[in-house]
């Protein structure tokens, strides 16, 4: 189960993804409402978090279209290298915000 932080985290990438895909629909001519209601939406999100992880955050967003990505069998699926044994027993637990060594997104884990 995630922890609270993560799911917020993982929201707030989702909208920012639908923002971005409202701007990319937009860009090509076509009409898309409810980007003021996401974007009000993503800043009551971000409030509700910790500042420096919202940095950090953003951050990342600026470098990885994805910068939350999941584990699966002890791998990053940002960037698909191995997980370090020592990540993988404090990170299973989703007690707190575990970064990759290898690109730096912010890890979670699912089974």
């Amino acid at each position: 189960m995630l922890s609270k932080e993560l799911e917020l985290l993982v929201a707030l990438q989702d909208l920012d993804i639908m923002i971005k895909d409202i701007e990319d629909v937009k860009e090509i001519g076509f009409d898309v409402a409810g980007r003021e209601k996401l974007i009000k939406a993503r800043e009551d999100l971000a409030q509700k978090l910790a500042k420096p992880i919202v940095f950090n955050y953003e951050k990342l967003r600026k470098r990885y279209m994805r910068s939350i990505v999941p584990v699966k069998d002890d791998t990053c699926l940002g960037c698909f290298m191995r997980i370090p044994t020592q990540l993988i027993t404090r990170g299973r637990t989703d007690r707190e915000v575990i970064s990759c060594e290898g690109c730096g997104r912010i890890l979670y884990w699912y089974e």
